[in-house]
């Protein structure tokens, strides 16, 4: 599931970014989703402790960020919100969100371009 799910935007990223800017982008979702990981992990134990929690808006704004690959894993390996069915719908959609602009990205934002064509009408 990670692999498949990291396969446009890596696909973007070894496509449509420079060699230059390559590592700065990598290393910009790598340490995201290594800090939204800590997060889930952070907020794990919380919630083991009954202690103060991060609020799910931080969770998500660190995926739309870019976390969302940690997030991913973070959900599958520490088995954290991954059965509350809000949380998951919203972070799917996140998820989906990411995927849509790596695709978009690689058809040189034919999708997006299109779209507000019709809008402007």
């Amino acid at each position: 599931m990670f692999a498949l799910a990291m396969l446009l935007p890596a696909l973007a990223l070894w496509l449509r970014v420079t060699p230059t800017w390559r590592p700065w982008c990598a290393g910009w979702m790598g340490g995201l989703s290594l800090a939204t990981f800590a997060v889930y992990a952070w907020d794990k134990g919380r919630a083991k402790q009954a202690g103060g929690r991060t609020p799910e808006a931080t969770l998500h704004l660190l995926e739309l960020l870019g976390g969302w690959p940690g997030a991913l894993l973070a959900q599958r390996l520490l088995r954290h919100k991954n059965a509350k069915r809000s949380f998951q719908v919203t972070f799917w959609i996140i998820v989906a969100l990411h995927q849509f602009v790596a695709l978009d990205w690689l058809l040189h934002w034919q999708i997006s371009g299109t779209a507000w064509a019709v809008v402007k009408g």
